[in-house]
């Protein structure tokens, strides 16, 4: 049995202590927040939890094995710093970290301290994700082109970080993982709308190795939910909607090519277009973040992270300090090479971090 307990209340931390509680082989037994109104609804939800507004009495307790942590983003590095150090097992809300070299320096401890540390890019347990991952990886698409991702609704507004952080590291991750890649460089322009230097809204480019051009448009400030991805390959196109619950993945039989074509005046060249039939793949239910939760469980049982771990969430804070840069230089192109040359040493054979049993 894995206890555990959740550092942050709000809007996610419920979501957690529910799971968790629902699952075979681990129980919530504290949660922590400084607001006592967040609190007092946690007891209401859950009354065998117990609830602390200081979130070191859940550190020093031996009988807890791991923490969720869903807390604002700069609090991030040093909560799970503390918690490593205290023997726990980590389960982060994405992003890891403001930057990448803290994010580093947190994968360096968690080996050290040979506890796991896993990152809620929960998108990537998402079931239509998965699903886009598999079509991928079977090669339906041929040679991918270009993805577009498309992530707005009208708040929820947060003070910690801007759109880019919130949002688009969601689509970041989801990019990354599709591709087993980073990208080479990205650009990003943005508006702040309703507070000085918290941009809204951001536009994003990104550009991936083999010649892959990717897209993000987030928005915190726009009157419609949209949660929308579309994949473009040589042979064949997807699109993900995530507020589509009953086929949230289409594959187009879709696509346009250049034809070498000769005749009396010598060679051209023709587009050639095709428009097939629209197939859509059955696609399993469940809820990402308990379906996130267990592969968390998992983790700690087996003493390493098979997805979202560490290093890949170092990988996404990489792209989003880029996003970052690229902003502050009115859209100039950001080079993420660098980045992944200083912190290749972490990890030199390109697996996940194993615990030594």
């Amino acid at each position: 049995m894995t206890t555990i307990a959740v550092i942050g209340c709000g809007q996610w931390g419920p979501n957690h202590i529910r799971n968790f509680n629902s699952l075979l082989g681990s129980r919530v037994a504290a949660a922590v927040d400084t607001d006592p109104a967040r609190l007092a609804r946690v007891r209401g939800l859950f009354r065998d939890v117990a609830c602390s507004t200081d979130y070191r009495t859940v550190l020093q307790d031996p009988a807890v094995d791991a923490v969720v942590i869903s807390t604002p983003l700069k609090t991030h590095y040093e909560l799970t710093r503390e918690a490593l150090l205290a023997g726990k097992h980590v389960l982060c809300e994405k992003p890891l970290c403001e930057t990448a070299q803290h994010a580093e320096a947190l994968v360096q401890l968690a080996a050290e301290t040979q506890r796991v540390l896993m990152v809620g890019h929960v998108f990537l347990f998402n079931p239509g994700i998965i699903k886009l991952k598999e079509l991928v990886e079977a090669g339906e698409l041929g040679r991918l082109h270009y993805l577009l991702a498309i992530r707005t609704n009208l708040g929820p507004i947060r003070d910690d970080c801007n759109a880019a952080y919130d949002l688009a590291s969601h689509d970041v991750s989801i990019f990354n993982w599709l591709l087993g890649r980073e990208p080479l460089r990205v650009s990003a322009s943005g508006g702040c709308f309703l507070r000085p230097k918290i941009e809204d809204v951001v536009s994003i480019t990104l550009h991936y190795p083999g010649n892959v051009f990717a897209s993000i448009q987030c928005s915190w400030l726009n009157p419609k939910k949209v949660r929308h991805i579309t994949v473009v390959g040589s042979r064949k196109m997807l699109t993900w909607d995530d507020l589509d619950l009953s086929a949230p993945v289409a594959c187009y039989d879709k696509g346009a090519d250049f034809k070498q074509e000769y005749n009396d005046f010598g060679e051209f060249l023709r587009v050639a277009t095709w428009d097939g039939e629209v197939r859509l793949p059955k696609v399993e239910w469940e809820e990402p973040v308990r379906k996130q939760a267990r592969h968390f469980l998992e983790a700690v049982s087996r003493g390493f992270v098979e997805r979202s771990d560490g290093m890949f969430s170092v990988g996404v804070v990489r792209v989003l300090e880029a996003i970052a840069e690229s902003l502050s230089l009115g859209g100039a192109p950001t080079d993420l090479a660098r980045g992944r040359a200083a912190a290749a040493s972490l990890r030199s054979d390109g697996g996940p971090v194993r615990l030594q049993s």
